[in-house]
């Protein structure tokens, strides 16, 4: 199987490939600023929103492994 050019090997876990591109990828946004906005946008619009959001939350928290239920 060929990606971006070059024969894929399947690396199981641990792919040194994908975590390094992953990590330049992460890199780099945190150095282009738009994280901080990406945070201001992600902000409920209104109570409404942030009662949603609180409740999402504790639904996904719900269903996780080793659960907890922090108060924000």
């Amino acid at each position: 199987m060929k990606t971006h050019g070059h024969e894929s090997q399947n690396q199981g876990e641990g792919n040194r490939e994908a975590a390094r591109h992953y990590n330049e990828q992460a890199e780099q946004h945190a150095k282009s600023g738009k994280s901080k906005q990406a945070a201001r946008d992600a902000e409920p619009r209104d109570e409404q929103e942030r009662e949603e959001m609180r409740q999402a939350e504790k639904e996904g928290r719900s269903h996780a492994k080793g659960k907890r239920d922090t108060q924000s």
